[in-house]
């Protein structure tokens, strides 16, 4: 049996399982499996990988994203510099790699939204795991951002002290915080709605429900929005490439 997982804190929002499990059905894959491993702690990782010897490739979600780099033998360049992994492979010979998969899938969900636009700044919600990927995605492209967080010591903003104006200027806004996720889908990053035009490109990293409440505001204004489903079928099938050894480090 080929076993993968995904492993993160809490899980009940993802996709993965399903996603993989109808992959493998479809292409005759009756010897893989994949399933969601919540962990109490990143540092339950290694029990995990002990009690399923035959798991070959890991997903890695909120809020481990960081934390499970101290546990791999090797991270890839890129990985290493965005600063977090959501991709492991785990072989005989050289034990767990770390990959971002998830910079692949911001490529292409920044290519469909913005299409020919060119925002002049950005803000990213969240200064997590994602938000680094986003910030990474966001420098290749040229486009200035700020951050924003609920952390004063982490963001350029806090949600409390957030300028009109800064989000009237941002054309491109990207949500890389967990707000709006099932099941709390009635949630909202705090920021003034108000000056969102259709001007703005709204991207959504959540992508369960479809059309978060992130979106939704952004829609009423006229804002062109996409939420996460391209990142995560772009990044998941990276995933998969990266675990049958067609990328090494």
């Amino acid at each position: 049996m080929r076993r993968f997982g995904l492993i993160g804190r809490p899980l009940g929002h993802s996709a993965s399982a399903a996603y993989f499990t109808e992959k493998f059905a479809r292409e005759g894959l009756s010897d893989h499996a994949y399933a969601l491993y919540e962990l109490p702690s990143i540092e339950a990782l290694p029990g995990l990988l002990e009690q399923h010897p035959d798991l070959c490739g890991l997903n890695v979600t909120i809020p481990y994203k960081r934390e499970v780099i101290r546990y791999l033998n090797a991270v890839s360049p890129e990985a290493r510099a965005i600063g977090a992994v959501n991709c492991i492979r785990r072989t005989p010979d050289k034990g767990l790699e770390g990959f971002n998969t998830d910079i692949i899938g911001l490529r292409e969900a920044l290519s469909e939204l913005l299409g020919l636009a060119e925002p002049e700044e950005a803000l990213i919600l969240g200064t997590g795991g994602a938000s680094q990927a986003v910030q990474y995605a966001l420098a290749e492209r040229g486009i200035p951002f700020a951050l924003v967080s609920r952390d004063a010591a982490k963001g350029n903003y806090t949600y409390d002290n957030l300028p009109c104006e800064v989000v009237g200027r941002s054309r491109l806004i990207v949500n890389a915080s967990p707000v709006g996720t099932y099941p709390n889908v009635d949630e909202a990053p705090r920021i003034p709605y108000a000056y969102i035009t259709p001007e703005h490109y709204l991207l959504d990293l959540v992508y369960n429900p479809e059309v978060t409440r992130f979106l939704d505001y952004g829609r009423q204004r006229g804002a062109h929005v996409l939420n996460g489903r391209t990142m995560f079928v772009e990044q998941a099938e990276a995933s998969w490439r990266i675990w049958n050894g067609e990328e090494l480090l």
